[in-house]
């Protein structure tokens, strides 16, 4: 699988997770150290998948799903990226982050392995893809792989998938 950098082709390394598969369960860091689970049962989760916080379109992404989606109140909203915990809790102390929780994937690539979107070549090796995935009752039911990582996700199929109540919104081609 591959996805672009500024119109340049990157691979992408690990197990691509597909719609309607089991979520691989996984523990990141949170931006206190703590543990962040994905795929936690009886949880709805969204799960942004980003390079780095640190760049003006993973910042922007960040901050709108802090404002429109996070009012999900039956969804847990986590940006995962390789920055670092520290650098997390800087962010969003900075950005007035509240509502989305920060994790990373720095300590062991798990999440960027088992969900297929750890940047294998170019100059953005060893980064996380630009990805969106909700999962529900322990399976991936909404997947959105950035193809341009300078792009942002389709935020209007992520809200009409959430408000669906999970069911196929028509947008966004999970079916």
């Amino acid at each position: 699988m591959s996805v672009n950098f500024k119109g340049n082709p990157v691979d992408l390394k690990g197990n691509a997770v597909e719609v309607g598969t089991v979520a691989p369960k996984l523990n990141l860091k949170a931006k206190d150290l703590s543990a962040v689970e994905i795929a936690k049962e009886g949880k709805t989760q969204i799960i942004l998948s980003v390079p780095s916080l640190d760049t003006p379109v993973c910042a922007t992404e960040a901050r709108e799903f802090n404002q429109k989606i996070a009012s999900f109140k039956d969804a847990e909203v986590i940006v995962v990226s390789m920055d670092l915990p520290f650098a997390m809790g800087r962010f969003c102390s900075t950005e007035n982050i509240e509502n989305i929780t920060v994790a990373s994937d720095f300590v062991a690539k798990e999440f960027g392995e088992k969900y297929g979107v750890l940047i294998a070549n170019g100059v953005l090796e060893g980064l996380l893809a630009r990805a969106v995935f909700v999962i529900k009752d322990g399976k991936i039911a909404y997947k959105e792989l950035v193809k341009e990582i300078t792009e942002m996700p389709n935020f209007e199929a992520v809200e009409s998938f959430i408000k669906s109540g999970g069911g196929c919104c028509g947008v966004c081609g999970c079916r």
